[in-house]
């Protein structure tokens, strides 16, 4: 009897162990850095993640892929072997990235992809050099041959069939079986090997493609995180994976909370259609499971991601992006404002066609982002969301809040809404044609605030709108329907309170 209740409790913890991104304590929240290079990423690590308090960093693909012309992103999702050589960089500039990053206590998450190699190519040339027959499903560099995938080759056409969508092809890309020995053999060698280089964790990609039952054991093969890398013995990496379920399919999102955390599209898509002002704001005051949403401690969640932001996968025309500036960063405060989930926030380079790869030189070389002295943003094609004030002080912000609970909730039967975090912050949103002009509860303590979306302490000065807390904890809250953030936020820590 013991044995099977030690069993189960060292179960549980795995599965716990694994919905955990390893941050450090002063630290919250996720960063795809899409396409970055490595030493790029590892100079925003010392530069600006690891000051402003993000707690990781989302890194693309980083095995050899298929060289596809004029270099579209999506060639990243198409491996040609698990050599850590892409467009990003090798495995030693990749090494030395996560070793900077966690010498700042900014984790590395890699995106895998497992669930399948590239799709049918001739030639079949890799961004390491490697080659690969691939009509006949042969990839040396692995090696993998026709016995490593699903047979008979299939395409999926019907998503209420869950055989169908987990062994046939997506979108013509050459379907793992990932039941087979030696495909779970090159899989977990290639985790492990970033593993023992320092990661913190991994994204799933297309999870929802690959059986729960065969992850479960692939994931179980996977070594502990490395404690010479700085993380506590017996540290399960982090899993967080992609399963687009929006109901009505055969796959649920449920049959993988089990192994790990599942990125929560349905976050993303109804923020999107609220904060486009197709529902009102007043409806987020449930916000969390009544939604539809997956538990706060299964989910992963963001407004967008590489993929709908253009269109793929899920979300539609719902879906809000850096090119609705206004309605994202009000988006992006809400999601860091409420303690739901483990969040992340997209880091993009501009583009005007879906396909388009990121900013490179006439050799199809990234160029690395510039940034503008005095704006802290990026030029040259990067958008640089995370660097945006209202985005990095929002991350502040939900550092600030910690834990605590929702409290003090106002709003206006309409778009306009309120509420605070415990006695630690509080937070503003108008999405109204009316300008927002209350005294409102706001649960911190008496004095003057810096209004963090438009400013922040400097010199112990406030360089935006300043709010003044009376001994009862309330404050006139001002936000003009004009306002181009529609956003106000104040808390206890020292980018907004006065002394």
């Amino acid at each position: 009897m013991f044995s099977w209740v030690l069993r189960i409790f060292l179960l549980g913890y795995v599965v716990w162990a694994q919905k955990d991104p390893h941050y450090k304590d002063d630290r919250d929240t996720m960063v795809h850095l899409f396409e970055w290079k490595f030493d790029d990423i590892a100079d925003e690590c010392e530069r600006f993640l690891g000051p402003m308090g993000y707690g990781g960093v989302q890194v693309s693909p980083i095995n050899e892929n298929l060289i596809i012309p004029n270099r579209p992103w999506y060639e990243r999702y198409q491996p040609l072997s698990f050599k850590i050589n892409s467009r990003s960089g090798n495995e030693s500039s990749f090494a030395s990235m996560v070793k900077r990053c966690n010498a700042v206590d900014v984790r590395i998450y890699v995106d895998i992809v497992v669930n399948h190699m590239s799709g049918d190519a001739n030639p079949a040339v890799g961004t390491g050099g490697s080659t690969a027959n691939t009509s006949s499903r042969f990839y040396p560099a692995v090696p993998f041959s026709l016995a490593d995938f699903h047979q008979p080759v299939c395409s999926i056409s019907n998503y209420n069939n869950a055989t169908e969508v987990r062994n046939c092809e997506l979108s013509g890309l050459h379907d793992l079986d990932q039941s087979e020995e030696h495909v779970r053999s090159k899989i977990v060698e290639f985790v492990n090997r970033i593993i023992d280089l320092g990661v913190a964790g991994i994204r799933v990609d297309a999870a929802k493609h690959m059986w729960p039952k065969d992850l479960k054991v692939i994931y179980s093969l996977l070594k502990n995180l490395s404690v010479a890398h700085g993380f506590p013995p017996k540290s399960r990496p982090f899993i967080y994976q992609e399963v687009i379920d929006l109901g009505g399919e055969a796959v649920k999102k449920e049959e993988y909370t089990s192994l790990g955390r599942v990125i929560e599209f349905t976050f993303g898509i109804v923020l999107g259609n609220i904060f486009r002002g197709n529902e009102p704001l007043k409806f987020l005051k449930n916000w969390g499971n009544g939604w539809g949403l997956l538990p706060s401690e299964d989910a992963l969640v963001m407004i967008d991601n590489h993929d709908n932001q253009r269109g793929h996968g899920a979300g539609g025309a719902t879906i809000l992006t850096y090119k609705l500036p206004k309605q994202y960063k009000m988006a992006t405060a809400f999601e860091l404002a409420h303690p739901y989930g483990t969040t992340r926030v997209m880091s993009s380079f501009n583009f005007t066609d879906p396909s388009m790869g990121p900013p490179a030189d006439k050799n199809g070389s990234i160029l690395s982002p510039e940034i503008d002295p005095k704006t802290g943003t990026c030029k040259n094609g990067w958008i640089c969301e995370h660097r945006w004030h209202q985005i990095q002080q929002m991350v502040v912000f939900r550092l600030v809040a910690k834990n605590d609970p929702i409290n003090n909730w106002w709003d206006n039967d309409g778009d306009q809404i309120a509420f605070s975090r415990g006695s630690n912050a509080f937070i503003a949103l108008n999405n109204d044609d009316e300008d927002l002009k209350q005294s409102l509860v706001t649960g911190l303590p008496a004095g003057k605030y810096c209004d963090v979306i438009t400013g922040q302490v400097k010199n112990n000065k406030c360089t935006g709108k300043t709010v003044e807390v009376g001994k009862n904890g309330v404050a006139f809250i001002d936000i003009p329907a004009s306002a181009k953030d529609g956003a106000l936020a104040i808390h206890i820590g020292r980018q907004s309170k006065l002394q």
